[in-house]
């Protein structure tokens, strides 16, 4: 019999998990044997996950229902069932409302909403098979959503609408399906080392004279954050792994916040900090 909270053997889907956030938690599970298929439109960053991980990699959109239906239907073919949905992609969305087309707005809301809508959808029909309502056995959806989920940032409408929203599609997949077997749980990660970010830290440096470079731009973003530091996306994939399991048993609709302390602060003190009072 399995120990409680191993993720030997299970099945666990990723979306985004070319890259990034997605690539650590692929990482992690298959590390500890799950059984692990990542999720994305892009063929190449999905086989060099595959490669290093073992996973399978399937191109799919998953905002599209016909596509991601498909990849359900692949990955059950494959390993027989889903245990987990890590709902995990995003991007798009970095401009202030006045700025946004009706197009890029669309493309935010498909990239970091409809996603994890669609792709939770085509799913639970496999995550409810292997669901026992006595508890005995669970599935679990993990919506990765963001700090700009609980607050907004400048410029990001789009990205935060939809961050925002994926707090409100978990509590809603948790009202409708705790009880039968499916918990769904949220994560909302600060800044992290990953290729969006670095490329975030870039454009600062291009245009803030004062921030020398990517580590300069990592440091001044952090700056009033009590832990000081970006996190690691390994950091953040032993959260979904722990939302992911059975260590977990007893939390549905719960929203995990993992930004270094960030949301803690009361900005308006931040200037005493830095008169040094």
């Amino acid at each position: 019999m399995a120990e409680h909270g191993s993720v030997e053997g299970r099945v666990v889907v990723i979306t985004g998990g070319g890259t990034g956030i997605g690539a650590a938690i692929a990482e992690r599970y298959a590390a500890e044997g799950a059984r692990v298929a990542v999720v994305g439109r892009r063929r190449e960053p999905l086989d060099a996950v595959a490669e290093a991980t073992g996973a399978l990699a399937v191109v799919a959109d998953a905002a599209d229902g016909a596509s991601a239906r498909a990849a359900v239907a692949e990955i059950v073919a494959r390993f027989g069932r889903i245990d987990v949905l890590v709902a995990n992609a995003g991007g798009h969305g970095f401009a202030p409302v006045g700025e946004t087309s009706d197009a890029d707005w669309a493309a935010a809301i498909s990239a970091n909403l409809s996603t994890a809508f669609v792709m939770a959808r085509e799913a639970l029909p496999a995550l409810l098979a292997g669901a026992a309502e006595d508890g005995s056995r669970g599935s679990e959806i993990v919506v990765v959503s963001s700090l700009a989920g609980l607050f907004a940032g400048p410029s990001v409408a789009g990205y935060t609408v939809g961050k925002h929203a994926l707090i409100g599609l978990t509590r809603s997949l948790a009202r409708d399906y705790s009880r039968r077997g499916v918990r769904v749980n949220a994560v909302c990660p600060g800044w992290v080392r990953t290729p969006m970010a670095d490329a975030e830290m870039d454009e600062f440096a291009a245009h803030a004279p004062e921030i020398a470079d990517r580590a300069a731009g990592y440091a001044a973003v952090t700056r009033d954050v009590p832990l000081g530091r970006a996190a690691e996306a390994a950091e953040i994939a032993s959260i979904v792994r722990f939302l992911g399991s059975a260590e977990s048993s007893y939390m549905t609709g719960s929203v995990l916040v993992a930004d270094g302390g960030a949301h803690i602060v009361d900005l308006p003190t931040v200037a005493f900090e830095h008169a040094g009072m």
